[in-house]
């Protein structure tokens, strides 16, 4: 296989400072509400997320050998501490897997760190998670059984084979493994990382993106985070505040051999994340209004995409005690629109984060996804009024 600049580069990416990398407020984008000091999955306190991104090889496919544009991300709710979470999940549309999503359902807990990477990776990230939290004791053991441990990860995916050797299977235990292990809090890389590596959003090159809110609530302040991995969405419905931008910017279109990617396939997964102390069904309504975020940049849900949403909440520590009744906090549910619109808010900018960060990317038989072309957005955005 021809090998040049890419040649056998192993990203393995954990937090690092954001750097130059534009952010869609950097352009002007007008976007409504308070963020946190990060605008991250991570101004909600504990949470850590870490990437491993696998680049590797160029030109023609050889399947089990590359081009490799693929990876891991990993979110812990609470750090490396166990400490389970209430949890609610919610499937917009279901051409897709997010693991563990029964018991989270059934329990009203999420009971480890979440996982993202390619839609067949699945199954070796989430026996890497297991792993991991057996041999670290991230679990609490029955209390008549001590020797016993199970689990059920939640571990979920999106599709990146246009770009990506999916078939060759190039994620490994140890990548699962570096991206826990290098998970931290503070700024979230964005764009070409992680699981994120070799997605596509809106037929630009999309992948990893991150948002969070501060809200007030009966006097308490509360912060809501979101992180995306943005896989979806056709051309032609890419909307950034208001502005029909897929429909203004007709060139740099996919190159695909052949180009047959015209109908909304792909996926997004959307993780949501608060302080705000909320029960597993509450938690289920936030999740149920991602999709509002996701159509005010141009998303529909389309029959090819798999749009799977999660949301926990980090107060209430404790709560899963196997052997002692819990007092319990809550927000009343007339009180909980902050969080909705907060929650769409945060998911529509997380969607134009990963877009503005991701840069254009060649992969498998050379095909071509473009960076979106933040000048031509910006003069668009002047054009129809939306900034000056």
């Amino acid at each position: 296989m021809k090998k040049t600049f890419l040649i056998s580069i192993i990203l393995l990416i954990t937090f690092q400072v954001i750097g130059q990398k534009n952010r869609a407020r950097d352009l002007g984008i007008p976007l409504d509400g308070k963020t946190g000091p990060y605008n991250a999955i991570t101004d909600v306190k504990g949470i850590e997320v870490g990437h491993t991104t696998l680049i590797s090889g160029e030109g023609k496919l050889v399947v089990g050998e590359g081009p490799v544009r693929t990876g891991v991300t990993t979110i812990f709710p609470k750090g490396k501490q166990y400490d389970p979470v209430f949890a609610g999940w919610y499937s917009l549309n279901g051409n897709g897997e997010m693991t563990g999503t029964t018991w989270v359902e059934e329990s009203g807990f999420l009971e480890g760190p979440i996982a993202i990477t390619n839609t067949h990776s699945v199954g070796i990230v989430r026996d890497a998670v297991v792993e991991w939290q057996f041999n670290n004791n991230h679990f609490d053991p029955l209390p008549d059984e001590p020797d016993v441990f199970w689990a059920l990860p939640v571990v979920a995916e999106t599709y990146d084979g246009d770009l990506n050797d999916i078939n060759g299977f190039h994620v490994k235990k140890e990548h699962v493994y570096a991206a826990l292990e290098n998970a931290k809090s503070g700024p979230v890389e964005e764009g070409n990382v992680g699981g994120g590596t070799g997605m596509i959003c809106h037929q630009f090159k999309g992948g990893i993106g991150t948002s969070s809110r501060e809200l007030v609530i009966n006097n308490t302040t509360y912060t809501l985070g979101v992180l995306v991995q943005a896989n979806y969405g056709t051309r032609e419905s890419l909307t950034i505040a208001g502005v029909p931008v897929g429909k203004e910017i007709s060139d740099r279109q996919i190159l695909l051999d052949p180009l047959k990617r015209q109908e909304e396939r792909g996926s997004i997964i959307v993780i949501v994340a608060t302080d705000a102390p909320l029960l597993p069904h509450q938690l289920k309504r936030l999740a149920r209004r991602v999709p509002i975020g996701i159509s005010r940049v141009g998303g529909y849900g389309g029959n090819g995409s798999g749009d799977i949403f999660i949301a926990f909440s980090t107060a209430n520590s404790g709560a899963a005690d196997r052997e002692n009744n819990q007092q319990v906090d809550m927000i009343p549910n007339d009180q909980m629109s902050p969080l909705f619109l907060a929650t769409a808010q945060a998911t529509e900018e997380s969607i134009l984060n990963a877009m503005v960060a991701a840069e254009t990317m060649v992969g498998k038989n050379n095909t071509t996804v473009y960076e979106l072309p933040e000048d031509e957005v910006v003069e668009l955005l002047k054009k129809y009024g939306r900034i000056k």
